[in-house]
């Protein structure tokens, strides 16, 4: 549900049915006559009740034009033959994210809510219209379906599920390559954000795999198939009737099982492991160190008492969780998809409000869609959005091995965090440091305490600090200047 601060979403032109536009930090979807008369039906249906009982479905009701006055909506809201605007408002998603950056284990998550979503409207004569990673966000670790349109009136005698090529492109088929070969969401919907083709799968594939379960029958046989297939056939395209609507509904019953085989093929497997992932258990602190470590930043965010907290670097949570536990919102990001994947186990089974996506600071996602705009990026999303920010083992990666300059990580630290700043100083003696510089040690020689400790007073106050590894590092707690 991505949107300007005020005025119409950008990301919402392509349904002709509605557009979503955010007046004064609210959320408004101006319908069509024909979609509103379709959308409170739905919204009406005991179904749909409990799905947003659930919390599966975004909360939605239709308000009336003095509630939210169409001159403000940014378009002319479409009317109803008594000259009153459709109107609808929903439940705005606190930090919304995408699909390219998840880890797979949320992408996963967002094809299950998608198909018990399908499964759940079929009785109440309603079908999903759209099956894209894109019309879920994550309320800190849960999904959410936000995008009310896709849900239309089925013809009950139609046996197809019309968007089931689409949850192979945008589900199945990145969940099977990211087992297969360990490609991350970012790489394929960045690029692909209608997502793979089964052409495309099938050049990833050797000779083996191509014969093989699942990617025969969803990526060889469809791509032998299409050379033999005319595209101005218009058989292609002509409804399909059963002989009965309780046929046609076991027929959709038994395509959404198979769907359901097939995403559990993709499924991310829980031992996953990258460079990152055992970095908490070969730490360069003893036990003692990072226990002190972690009662500081716990007593730090019982003192600021932040309403809304991001982690960066998050690694598999640990940090994540304190700050959760203190009342937080919290979004966690780490460069690396795996340890993301782990913080997201861990804030699902703990039940926390942690949101991990995967960002690099260094190279955060930018904007992208049709003209940069239906997607905003990850830094226009976070910019004024916490109050405070957390950067531990962090500075010193960003320095050595992105050679980002002290003063610009500052900078950003500076306008990420609306209130205080934790962030860890690691001096240019410490063995990690040292390991990350290879033989490059001149070009940090001026790196010191104190000038971090006066570069870090451009913007904030220090606070407190402590060492919590002899001289080699420092935690510090930073009030921003002004906060």
């Amino acid at each position: 549900m991505a949107a300007e601060s005020n005025g119409r979403a950008r990301s919402s032109f392509r349904d002709p049915a509605g557009s979503l536009h955010v007046v004064r930090g609210r959320v408004f979807r101006t319908v069509s006559p024909q979609a509103a008369i379709i959308l409170d039906e739905f919204l009406g249906a005991p179904g749909a009740r409990a799905l947003v009982e659930s919390g599966k479905l975004i909360s939605t009701r239709a308000v009336q034009e003095d509630e939210a006055p169409a001159s403000e909506l940014g378009v002319q809201a479409a009317e109803d033959s008594n000259g009153r605007p459709h109107i609808f408002e929903h439940e705005r998603v606190w930090f919304p994210s995408y699909a390219y950056e998840w880890p797979v284990e949320m992408l996963y998550a967002a094809g299950q809510l998608t198909l018990d979503l399908a499964t759940a409207t079929l009785k109440q004569g309603f079908g999903l219209k759209d099956a894209t990673p894109f019309n879920v966000l994550f309320r800190g670790p849960k999904p959410v379906f936000v995008d009310v349109l896709s849900f239309e009136k089925r013809e009950s005698s139609d046996p197809r599920w019309l968007p089931y090529a689409q949850f192979l492109r945008t589900f199945v088929f990145p969940l099977l390559l990211a087992k297969e070969f360990g490609t991350g969401a970012n790489e394929i919907f960045l690029a692909n954000p209608g997502g793979l083709e089964p052409e495309q799968v099938y050049r990833r594939l050797n000779w083996l795999r191509r014969i093989r379960p699942p990617f025969l029958t969803v990526a060889a046989i469809p791509t032998w198939l299409n050379k033999s297939v005319t595209p101005d056939d218009k058989e292609l395209y002509k409804t399909a009737h059963s002989s009965s609507p309780e046929k046609a509904q076991f027929i959709l019953e038994m395509r959404f099982r198979a769907a359901r085989k097939l995403l559990a093929r993709g499924r991310p497997a829980s031992d996953r492991k990258s460079v990152w992932s055992s970095y908490l258990d070969d730490l360069s602190y003893s036990s003692d160190e990072f226990k002190e470590k972690s009662q500081a930043v716990s007593r730090w965010m019982q003192d600021v008492k932040p309403a809304t907290v991001l982690d960066i670097g998050c690694n598999t949570g640990h940090f994540s969780e304190i700050a959760a536990k203190t009342g937080a919102r919290v979004v966690g990001v780490d460069l690396d998809p795996v340890v993301v994947g782990r913080t997201w186990q861990r804030a699902t089974s703990g039940n926390l409000d942690i949101l991990p996506l995967v960002v690099n600071l260094a190279r955060p996602s930018p904007a992208v869609g049709w003209r940069n705009a239906e997607y905003p990026s990850f830094l226009a999303r976070a910019t004024g959005a916490f109050d405070a920010v957390i950067m531990l083992a962090v500075l010193h990666h960003l320095l050595v091995t992105e050679r980002i300059p002290l003063p610009e990580i500052m900078d950003v630290a500076a306008e990420l965090a609306n209130k205080a700043l934790i962030i860890e100083y690691v001096s240019k003696d410490d063995p990690m440091f040292q390991r990350l510089t290879r033989g490059r040690e001149a070009l940090h020689a001026d790196f010191t305490q104190e000038v971090f400790e006066a570069e870090c007073q451009r913007r904030f106050t220090i606070a407190e600090k402590l060492p919590v590894k002899g001289e080699l590092r420092w935690l510090y707690l930073l009030r921003k200047n002004g906060g």
